[in-house]
């Protein structure tokens, strides 16, 4: 017998002691009121708690330790199904402190961001994150490294790079298939990614995916979803047998339209994630707690949205061990002071409480792709976009939505090359590759910013993180682009020839080495900055970010150009 074993062994008889209450539990919350998601219904008991487990409901139990759960509704703890940490512009221990107080106890990472610009480093160190972490952070493997043949990344992931993370702990399966095009076409390299994970979890990422084209995508073993943006698309998904993962991030925002699913037929194959959320939000709002009290304010029965933020995610990815307060399962809990309102008083993670002591006592990884910005400093002549005037596809942004419109302006030429037109909302958009494999400038249009002057430059540009800059000259376009250069990654607001506001990112080009109090604070000078500018934008940023994701329709840009998402090529300039 291993010492492993046999500490496991201790471990479980202290559990079934101390659930039959022939001992004091290590922690017992004494006469709350009990969510149990099995019957949808409240009911008054004592928890008690042994280790990381939860061995005792519907009892009495007296513990070593004490919660005075006297007006206090204990929920399980919430789920969020599906995001990329890297995307909140924190590191994975101060995104954990950020998001655990909120109730967030597990956490679907996909570190595809930081795995696109630093490729296997970029996940061995969100393992290594993940395991630092109170909250338990769950990672699915980056399937699309590149998202697309339509950029340039700073990696590439195949099959053979992805195998030796296959049995980490911290691994559930396959994240994210967005590279939707080549799995219908049975592309190879994604056919052998499929193949290597039919045992465990794959993600989808489907975005107006309906029909046959539907069908033939989940018949290579996809089960969950968070691209469904209208009720329609949602209820076909889960008529078809997906979990459908309903999103409220910083830009893409389906809550909306995707509430009126949660009922009580369908609340078990539903989940909650944000994708993509800033400390902004965060901070003003709320994570998965904001979406768990906005949908029971439009009149849902609480317990199916607690349901919806708990039991079923965890079914959804395979977590048997969490999303009910119930014996042998994982003391994840959260404590109400209001369970219609969401209000928390106090968060269980892994059996104990969370407070500023534990997080104190975490060890953070060291930072990695401190250098990744492998790009010269450009400039104006660079980022025109020369030819003749006359109609130019013009990318179409939607407020609160990563879709774009495919639009036809018609601008003017002057001395051999296209400005920008303010008068018709037509700023001017370049994509600078930054990984150092080429010195690609994708150069166009887009129309939603309103900027009046000025230029917005990002190093976060989905999904291969590559310089993207939208301005109303060429000028302010390559102060804000350089600028990105020298913080070794970072947002920048310029105009007037000068920097106006700055956020360095200078892990892998995505996250801040400082306190999400700071980087809260930064952006929000940096959405004053831009608002200087003209731009009413709630979410600039994010919205900059998202104009080169090359698949999610209608119109994008990447270094390579312009790209027609629908199909699936790069227009000619």
């Amino acid at each position: 017998m291993s010492y492993e074993s046999e500490g496991q062994e201790a471990a479980i008889e202290r559990r079934i002691v101390q659930g039959r209450g022939l001992e004091l539990a290590d922690l017992v919350i004494k006469g709350a009121q009990v969510l149990d998601v099995v019957t949808a219904t409240l009911f008054e008991s004592d928890v008690a708690i042994c280790g990381d487990t939860i061995v005792g409901t519907f009892a009495s139990y007296d513990g070593v330790e004490t919660i005075d759960g006297r007006g206090l509704t204990v929920v399980p703890g919430f789920i969020d199904s599906h995001l990329h940490i890297e995307s909140s512009l924190l590191t994975p221990l101060e995104f954990d402190r950020c998001v655990l107080p909120h109730g967030v106890t597990t956490a679907i990472w996909d570190p595809h961001e930081i795995a696109n610009v630093l490729g296997q480093g970029g996940i061995e160190y969100a393992l290594a994150g993940a395991e630092a972490a109170l909250m338990d952070i769950r990672v699915n493997l980056s399937s699309c490294v590149p998202a697309s043949p339509l950029e340039t990344s700073g990696a590439r992931l195949e099959i053979e790079h992805l195998l030796p993370f296959r049995d980490h702990p911290k691994v559930i399966g396959l994240a994210e298939f967005m590279n939707f095009p080549g799995v219908l076409a049975r592309d190879p390299g994604c056919l052998a990614k499929l193949a290597a994970f039919q045992d465990g979890h794959i993600d989808g990422h489907a975005p107006l995916v309906r029909g046959k084209d539907l069908n033939g995508y989940l018949a290579a073993g996809i089960r969950t979803d968070h691209e469904a943006t209208s009720y329609e698309e949602a209820l076909e998904k889960l008529r078809k047998g997906m979990s459908v993962l309903i999103r409220e991030s910083s830009i893409a925002k389906d809550l909306h339209a995707l509430w009126p699913l949660i009922r009580t037929e369908t609340s078990a194959f539903i989940g909650f994630c944000t994708d993509d959320r800033n400390p902004v939000e965060i901070a003003e709002e709320g994570h998965i707690d904001h979406m768990i009290r906005w949908t029971i304010a439009q009149g849902v029965p609480a317990a199916h949205v607690y349901r919806v933020a708990s039991w079923s995610a965890a079914n959804a990815f395979g977590l048997r061990d969490r999303g009910v307060v119930a014996p042998g399962k994982r003391a994840d809990l959260v404590l109400l002071s209001d369970y219609e309102t969401c209000e928390i008083a106090h968060v269980i993670a892994g059996g104990g409480l969370v407070t500023p002591e534990r997080f104190a006592a975490r060890k953070a990884p060291r930072p990695v792709g401190l250098d990744s910005m492998k790009v010269a400093p450009v400039s104006a002549a660079d980022l025109i976009v020369r030819g003749a005037g006359g109609p130019r596809p013009v990318i179409g942004v939607v407020p609160g939505k990563i879709v774009t419109e495919s639009l036809t302006l018609d601008l003017k030429e002057r001395g051999g090359f296209v400005p920008p037109d303010p008068q018709k909302d037509a700023a001017a958009v370049a994509v600078i590759a930054r990984h150092g494999v080429n010195q690609n400038i994708g150069r166009g249009f887009v129309k939603g910013f309103d900027l009046e002057r000025g230029a917005i430059a990002s190093s976060v540009g989905h999904d291969s993180h590559n310089i993207c800059v939208v301005g109303a000259d060429a000028e302010s376009m390559a102060i804000a682009a350089n600028r990105v250069i020298a913080l070794g990654g970072g947002i920048v607001v310029a105009a007037g020839g000068e920097v106006r506001s700055e956020l360095a990112l200078p892990l892998a080009g995505l996250m801040s080495l400082d306190p999400h109090e700071s980087v809260r604070e930064k952006l929000l000078e940096l959405r004053a900055a831009a608002r200087e500018l003209g731009c009413q934008l709630s979410e600039p940023f994010l919205q900059v970010a998202f104009l080169p994701l090359a698949v999610i329709p209608h119109l994008k840009i990447t270094d390579l150009g312009m790209v027609d998402v629908d199909r699936f090529e790069v227009l000619a300039d």
